[in-house]
């Protein structure tokens, strides 16, 4: 067992690290990390319907895809992230339990009445403080949690508080629980990198081969290439989610009522059509046809509406406010 000791936290590449680590590195690892604030999303699901889209672009927050399934969820430096990676036989690589059980041997050492429940939740009085899933790839299991320890909650509620009537879809929905801090139940005050010490001194006692270990600069390397190609980009992060339709309603006290509806295929605008008791000087086809074969994504939308003046379609309405009805 390798303990690999990461100190970078650009969520960008601590997901990167992840697949890296599990396709490149032959023994079982083991790692602790922490994000900058961001919104990490499930492999499956549709991104733009599980965040508040106005929340993340007026905060700079990223929003990234991984290589497991499970719900959204938020990160920032007062969460600590656990990482397994293991060998094993296909048929037993899928064991929620066996991955958490560390994590419960250290709280319960601390006195805390911490639980696994449900399929894949850690929980301390009925409120979840930790959320796992599981990716498999050939022969090996990735395991990562999430461990809520000293959150700023507001900042989660909001960034997660996305529209429901917006999208309708076959994405796997998120499903929002009570949750806590770990801080909150403590006896005695720590912060969140001596309780990492902790987990980490647990791990090195259950595996006595464990030893530590850094990323090396060839590794460093290989990871930010893996971060160009595919983990910062638009592709990964919100082309891949599934075909979705989209409904949005904007209302100004001078162009009136506005409705797009949106029929979205990998990412690209298959159909728009746009309703409302609008006034127009010119056939709003036009802006319909135009947005045809666009990538759902606000560069490639203002791209494609250079040509028009929007005031003549939408009497009253500017080109921000028409961006904001597309998300």
């Amino acid at each position: 067992m390798i303990i690999i000791r990461r100190h970078n936290t650009d969520p960008y590449f601590n997901l990167a690290t992840e697949e890296y680590v599990l396709k490149n590195y032959q023994e079982d690892s083991f790692m602790l990390w922490r994000n900058l604030p961001c919104i990490i999303v499930g492999k499956h699901q549709n991104t733009l319907a599980e965040i508040n889209v106005d929340y993340v672009k007026q905060n700079n927050i990223p929003v990234v895809r991984r290589l497991s399934g499970g719900g959204a969820v938020f990160h920032d430096l007062g969460n600590l992230n656990f990482t397994f990676i293991q060998t094993g036989q296909k048929d037993s690589l899928i064991d929620f339990r066996k991955y958490t059980e560390p994590i419960l041997d250290v709280l319960q050492n601390m006195g805390i009445n911490a639980r696994f429940e449900g399929r894949n939740d850690l929980t301390i009085d009925g409120k979840k403080f930790s959320g796992n899933a599981e990716h498999i790839w050939k022969n090996k299991v990735l395991h990562h949690g999430t461990l809520l320890f000293s959150s700023h909650m507001p900042n989660l509620a909001e960034a997660l508080r996305a529209d429901p009537l917006k999208f309708q879809d076959k994405a796997v929905k998120s499903v929002r629980s009570r949750v806590t801090n770990i801080s909150e139940h403590l006896a005695h005050p720590m912060d969140v990198m001596q309780f990492a010490t902790l987990i980490q001194d647990h791990i090195v006692a259950k595996y006595p081969d464990a030893r530590l270990i850094e990323l090396t600069e060839e590794d460093h390397d290989n990871i930010h290439e893996l971060v160009r190609t595919k983990y910062n980009t638009w592709e990964w992060n919100f082309g891949y989610s599934p075909n979705y339709n989209f409904r949005k309603v904007v209302r100004t006290e001078k162009s009136g009522t506005i409705e797009f509806d949106l029929d979205v295929h990998n990412g690209t605008i298959m159909h728009i059509k746009i309703f409302g008791d609008y006034f127009s000087k010119f056939d709003t086809e036009e802006i319909e046809h135009a947005l045809t074969g666009v990538v759902h994504h606000e560069h490639d939308i203002q791209k494609a509406l250079e040509p028009f003046i929007i005031d003549n379609y939408f009497s009253g309405l500017t080109t921000s406010e028409f961006l904001e009805g597309m998300f």
